[in-house]
């Protein structure tokens, strides 16, 4: 992507990324150790992943929640400046997930976990793709 301003090609992350609400209709989001803001749970894949076995993985890992394939529900692929990397944009595999009655916990790089709503959304630094998609209304 370039503009007539700028001929280099804008910096992007892949990354696949959940949709997670509880009964109340609230987003589960994270904040990494070391950063400020909150975004979805995920991450990058790692050689020769899929995106839903990237975030069943990164789930997993961060958050403690084990995920079976069915679970997995793809949205799409979404766009948005990234939260913690100036100049670059995220490129979202994202998903709507099922945790069923598990209780996800801080783990990993994780440092802080919370299920927002949308009054929530003016007194927390939130990132760019959960601000603009998913939180709810």
């Amino acid at each position: 992507m370039t503009s007539s301003a700028d001929t280099t090609p804008t910096r992007r992350i892949h990354v696949s990324a959940a949709v997670i609400h509880d009964e109340a209709g609230r987003l589960l989001l994270v904040r990494k150790t070391g950063t400020t803001a909150f975004m979805q749970p995920g991450g990058k894949p790692e050689s020769g992943e899929t995106g839903a076995e990237t975030l069943r993985r990164e789930l997993e890992e961060e958050l403690g929640i084990r995920v079976d394939p069915p679970a997995l529900r793809s949205l799409g692929v979404f766009t948005a400046a990234a939260a913690n990397e100036p100049g670059f944009l995220v490129v979202a595999d994202v998903f709507t997930v099922d945790i069923g009655e598990q209780e996800p916990e801080p783990r990993a790089e994780i440092e802080e976990l919370r299920w927002i709503g949308r009054a929530d959304a003016d007194t927390l630094e939130i990132a760019p793709l959960a601000r603009e998609n998913f939180l709810p209304a």
